[in-house]
């Protein structure tokens, strides 16, 4: 037997036999220790079960393998009222609003997904300076408890083997923005499913079909992929920048495509392309400028030609983006005038990256392409969702989005 083998082997048995973890939020608790293994984390700690209600996020983490956890939050307080968000590693959302009256208590569950950089002890995915000890790559499952007034009771957290996972492969418009005030829509996507789907958002900024193989993030995706697993690609953004011989819709992208198809679908896995969101970029029309060149028509040549179900992002953000206008698509993104964040110390004018409403509506519109292509994932859906159309987007006035302590003015890489 290989030392991969073995390795591997071994941790898919202590995900198999350890046991479920539960942390009693009403006792006093410590700040996280890499020793204790668990603790608040990230800000201070908060003033729980107090009589007034606390205002302030706060964070739990627990260390544990890489691999999916099922989590289950009792929230609420017997001595205040309370409202409360949960968000899991880089405020990914899994419970949207939680209000409960004094003495009133609510349960959720929901499946995380954490992972390191470790791949099967023989190679490491290279990830980028800024991703070094983030929450997307550390070996703690962190989850932020946010909203008017979070309340928890208790957290339990056991491994889960069953449920299937996603895995998203794409840039700054996939990826898990770790700070205010940027979001994507694969932060947003674990929201609509239930305990047996389990969202793995492997995008990061900046990155092309081809940088993202390279870094061996593909490799670490397959190495935590089970047979029945879905991958999710959407890449074009970056791409139809790079240059040289060989570049361009036809050549490297395509070529890239097909080894995603391959490589997937060698392993059992189910892969599913989405054409890259559209850019804020308005004709004098009313009508949105094509930006992305050749690229969406290279993915769908490649989707037809191999069998692969494909959602058309590109399509349905051109849809929501003339919908709601020159000036009401601003809402979606990363534009806000000086002066609408404390810590904010310039314009923000961006046409490319979302805000996290912009990212919950695009999120929907994944899922409702989930529907179009009859994917049996749509069986996994929470009782509460709704089907949604990019002409009819919702109101970013009444969108409810608890800002995380944690910010950054800086652009993400990419565009």
């Amino acid at each position: 037997m290989t030392f991969r083998f073995l390795l591997s082997f071994s941790l898919l048995l202590l995900a198999m036999t350890a046991k479920a973890e539960k942390f009693d939020f009403t006792k006093p608790m410590a700040a996280y220790d890499d020793a204790a293994g668990y603790g608040f984390d990230v800000v201070d700690a908060p003033v729980l079960n107090g009589r007034k209600a606390q205002a302030k996020p706060f964070y739990f983490s627990v260390k544990v393998p890489d691999g999916n956890y099922r989590v289950t939050v009792t929230l609420g307080s017997k001595r205040h009222a309370a409202e409360t968000s949960v968000r899991a590693e880089s405020r990914r959302m899994m419970v949207e609003k939680c209000v409960t009256r004094k003495g009133q208590t609510e349960m959720f569950s929901f499946v995380v997904h954490k992972r390191t950089p470790d791949i099967d002890g023989s190679k490491k995915v290279r990830i980028k300076p800024g991703e070094v000890g983030s929450m997307t790559w550390d070996d703690k499952l962190t989850l932020e408890f946010n909203g008017a007034a979070p309340a928890v009771q208790s957290v339990v957290i056991e491994p889960d083997t069953a449920a299937v996972t996603l895995f998203l492969c794409g840039n700054s418009t996939v990826v898990d923005q770790g700070r205010e005030p940027w979001a994507s829509w694969g932060q947003m996507f674990p929201r609509w499913f239930d305990t047996n789907v389990c969202v793995a958002n492997y995008g990061e900024s900046g990155l092309t079909a081809s940088s993202f193989m390279a870094q061996n993030r593909l490799d670490k995706v397959l190495a935590m992929m089970k047979k029945g697993d879905y991958v999710f690609c959407e890449f074009g953004h970056n791409d139809e920048k790079e240059k040289g011989p060989g570049t361009g819709a036809w050549y490297h992208y395509t070529v890239a495509l097909k080894k995603f198809v391959d490589r997937v679908r060698e392993k059992g896995g189910n892969i599913i392309f989405c054409t890259p969101t559209q850019r804020r970029f308005f004709e004098k029309d009313g009508t949105l400028r094509n930006t992305h060149g050749e690229f969406p028509d290279a993915m769908r040549a490649v989707a037809q030609r191999e069998q692969v179900p494909l959602i058309d992002l590109n399509a349905e953000t051109k849809t929501l983006f003339e919908t709601m206008g020159p000036e009401g698509s601003k809402h979606l993104l990363v534009h806000y005038p000086l002066g609408s964040f404390p810590w904010q110390n310039k314009v923000f004018a961006d046409n490319t990256h979302f805000n996290p409403f912009g990212a919950y509506e695009v999120s929907k519109l994944v899922v409702m392409g989930l529907k179009r292509i009859s994917s049996p994932l749509v069986s996994f859906l929470r009782a509460d969702w709704q089907d949604f159309s990019p002409s009819h987007p919702d109101d970013w006035q009444t969108f409810y989005w608890p800002q995380s302590p944690l910010y950054d003015g800086r652009k993400p890489d990419g565009n």
